[in-house]
């Protein structure tokens, strides 16, 4: 399995952009009122950073650094959670800075520089949640054997 392409994160985080901007003007052009981003959103996804770092030092301590045997279907597991937390924040990182820049024109009023400010929030925390995941997909490759000479 290959590591993850920083450059597929990226494309991902710009359709996500692009899906920020138009649900936005959808939502608008259909007399609608764009939803805010929550606080509650803002801290789920910081406790899921956080935990991910924590996933990514232990297992970095199991394998890297102890180099202990860790359990096959447990590594893929972890690895799995890795890839697609970077695949997931780096959606939702485009995500909310679409959103943000949706109301940036109209940073003047307070509703829109609220919007601005909190998803802004939820774009930093959101690369914090990719790189989490990539460090965990790090973690979990096996060390070269240092005895083994080829």
């Amino acid at each position: 399995m290959r590591p993850t392409s920083r450059r597929l994160l990226v494309a991902i985080a710009v359709l996500g952009v692009a899906i920020g901007v138009t649900l936005v003007k959808a939502i608008e052009a259909g007399d609608g009122v764009a939803p805010t981003v929550s606080w509650l959103t803002l801290v789920a996804w910081a406790f899921l950073a956080a935990l991910l770092f924590v996933a990514a030092r232990n297992t970095h301590q199991r394998i890297q650094v102890r180099r202990e045997r860790v359990e096959a279907s447990r590594a893929v597991f972890l690895l799995m959670i890795g890839k697609a937390s970077a695949f997931v924040g780096a959606l939702c990182t485009g995500v909310y800075a679409g959103f943000a820049l949706s109301f940036l024109q109209a940073m003047g009023a307070s509703g829109p520089r609220q919007r601005v400010v909190m998803a802004g929030i939820a774009a930093v925390i959101s690369v914090l949640v990719v790189t989490a995941g990539l460090l965990l997909e790090r973690a979990c490759r096996i060390p070269e054997d240092p005895d083994e000479t080829p």
